[in-house]
């Protein structure tokens, strides 16, 4: 790959993710100051990111891989959402908002699949070169943090008391609309499907791996990882909205630590995983979301800050641990032939049903722990979630074996 597709592909994937962490980490936040929403008002806002992406292999399936080039459909994509996100920021009720942010992420979660696509078809050895390019997204969204926190102090107590939050969306409206425009100066990536061929739905949806949960400890691993989005919903609905009511100084900015984690423990999972296995890794994982939690319901904004930012700084072993290694079993258990259905099938029910599942639990509860004068009850609302990530941890124990270590290194 030359150093002028390379520094296109970096700029694609820092703007891609840059617009995704400009308005999604202080949604709920935005949600609650701004429009007034209740709980189950904003688990169904967050939902709509589970819709999109049980509905995005149907766009890439049916369009994207038959029909135009995918760099092509990602610049109408982005263009449209510029629209859209400019919908968003005009809007002043929850009603009127509702419909763009759902139209948005249908159009949205499609483009995570498009941008890898136009990725690996500029390169020779992905293994090594895609981890240069997509670390450029985690960039982008610690840069979009950056600046809500520390230049624009849009997420600051005064400024979101003034509704300044919904300038985070026109923020990644003009992102968007450069990204989509860019787009069609991207390295040429074709469709791979001919028009003539065949695509079944349940090929779309990955459906085709069901047949992988005839094996006990792989449907033991995807009953548990639908589970554990339930409490990982929490942490996306409400984290943002909890740290800024305690009276965190930019929380969003904060929050980034969270995706710098991410990247050094990306750096270390090899070496875990090589030498402990892939069920004492996934367990170090699920483990890690009942402690986060358990250091939000009894962390504040005084002397007990530092355990936010543990909590905080645990998302690269909640995320790393559990996605990326259970992608990875996912895949030695697949086999050549169901290896990117099997992979669709774990994203449908990670991010489609457990989070859609997830958002849901989360607003029920933000809504029953709401005190008489409109406080919320952080405490519970945050050990709530501990509890079931400790008893996805103790089920995932005692019910997954290890049978060989061919299994649990692969």
């Amino acid at each position: 790959m030359n150093s002028t597709i390379r520094i296109k592909l970096s700029f694609m994937m820092f703007l891609e993710f840059f617009i995704w962490g400009s308005w999604f980490v202080t949604l709920g936040t935005f949600l609650a100051s701004n429009l007034t929403a209740s709980g189950s008002q904003t688990a169904s806002v967050f939902s709509t990111q589970s819709w999109g992406a049980i509905i995005a292999p149907f766009i890439i399936g049916l369009i994207a891989d038959r029909y135009f080039n995918a760099e092509k459909i990602l610049g109408f994509l982005h263009i449209v959402g510029a629209v859209l996100m400019y919908q968003m920021y005009n809007a002043t009720d929850i009603a009127v908002f509702y419909p763009y942010v759902f139209g948005y992420m249908v159009l949205y979660m499609p483009t995570l699949a498009l941008v890898n696509s136009v990725s690996f078809n500029q390169m020779k050895d992905p293994e090594k070169e895609f981890s240069i390019i997509r670390i450029w997204g985690t960039l982008g969204w610690i840069g979009a943090g950056l600046l809500i926190s520390f230049y624009f102090h849009w997420d600051s107590k005064e400024a979101t008391a003034d509704g300044l939050l919904k300038n985070t969306f026109l923020m990644a409206g003009v992102a968007s609309l450069i990204l989509g425009l860019f787009s069609f100066v991207l390295p040429k990536t074709p469709p791979k499907a001919t028009t003539g061929e065949k695509v079944s739905i349940s090929e779309l949806l990955g459906l085709d791996a069901l047949k992988l949960l005839k094996d006990r400890n792989f449907l033991i691993f995807f009953i548990s990882s639908i589970l554990i989005c339930i409490p990982l919903a929490f942490y996306y609905q409400n984290a943002n909205l909890f740290l800024s009511t305690i009276g965190v100084d930019n929380p969003t900015g904060k929050m980034t630590i969270g995706q710098v984690s991410e990247v050094l423990f990306l750096l270390f999972l090899p070496v875990f995983f090589k030498k402990f296995g892939f069920k004492r890794t996934i367990l170090v994982g699920m483990l890690a979301w009942a402690i986060r939690y358990a250091f939000f319901a009894y962390g504040n904004s005084g002397e007990l800050s530092f355990l936010l930012i543990l909590g905080i700084a645990l998302h690269g072993i909640c995320y790393d641990f559990f996605f990326v290694s259970g992608q990875i079993y996912t895949n030695s258990k697949a086999g050549e032939k169901f290896k990117s259905s099997a992979q669709g099938l774990i994203t449908l029910a990670t991010y489609g049903v457990g989070m859609l599942i997830g958002f849901e639990v989360a607003g029920f509860i933000s809504d029953s722990y709401k005190v008489a004068d409109g406080t919320m009850d952080w405490k519970m609302i945050w050990i709530i979630p501990a509890g079931i990530a400790l008893v996805v941890f103790l089920l995932f124990a005692l019910l997954f074996n290890d049978k060989t270590k061919a299994d649990a290194k692969s």
